[in-house]
């Protein structure tokens, strides 16, 4: 079995549920007694949530890039970061730990092709909805139409993450409030919502929602747990 790196702590609420589907993923998979093999760097986020707010992606991609070393140091043999935003930096810490990294748009849109999928909606950070290592890579790897909601319905999603959902702050008005752009996604033909951001999924269940959701957490896991028991290297989504 493989190693699974993880980066983590981005934040540890949802790097908990990782840390829960990526051992009942193997578990799963190979019966009996068996769990993940784990190494795992679980980030301050506040450090990292500031640099971001500054716009300092280059301090986060040499922090994250760290931690990517020291989880090859530590056996790993390949690399989950535990978060959608920060694979902004997904190059900068494949290309300093020299480790593979299992990139979390890939494991979506693998799934979302599988189920047919054409014109998703995405939540998820402003970082994630607005700037392009996330869209474009669906887009461009998966022919997919994504649409992110219009600048207050994105103000609002982003908002509910970082002062509620990643301090573990479940809401019903939040979820009506998500629950509301995912309609007006739909209005514009979004056939299923992407939840792509790793806290998401604590707030949206999918029989909350008219439309198919993908949670990114559960995806992400259960295609590190499929790695990590293939004999094969390949990172394939």
């Amino acid at each position: 079995m493989k190693t699974i790196g993880i980066i983590g702590g981005m934040s540890w609420e949802s790097t908990a549920l990782y840390y829960q589907a990526l051992n009942r993923g193997v578990k799963t998979k190979l019966g009996r007694s068996h769990s993940a093999k784990i190494a795992m760097i679980s980030m301050n986020f506040q450090e990292i949530e500031d640099l971001q707010v500054a716009g300092k992606w280059d301090e986060a991609a040499a922090v994250l890039a760290d931690a990517g070393v020291k989880l090859r140091t530590a056996g790993a043999d390949f690399i989950v970061i535990a978060t959608n935003t920060m694979h902004i930096v997904a190059p900068e810490v494949e290309k300093a730990s020299g480790l593979p990294v299992l990139h979390i748009a890939d494991a979506t849109g693998a799934e979302i092709g599988a189920a047919g999928f054409k014109k998703v909606g995405l939540l998820g950070t402003a970082f994630t909805m607005e700037k392009d290592f996330y869209k474009g890579r669906l887009a461009e790897k998966f022919g997919l139409d994504v649409l992110v909601p219009e600048a207050q319905g994105r103000s609002i999603v982003h908002q509910i993450i970082y002062e509620e959902l990643c301090k573990g702050v479940v809401r019903d008005s939040s979820r009506d409030a998500y629950l509301k752009i995912i309609d007006q996604l739909a209005g514009a033909g979004a056939e299923a919502i992407i939840l792509g951001c790793t806290e998401i999924g604590m707030l949206v269940k999918p029989e909350h929602c008219s439309l198919p959701v993908l949670d990114t957490t559960l995806i992400h896991a259960e295609a590190a747990a499929t790695l990590a028991v293939s004999k094969s290297d390949q990172l394939k989504c």
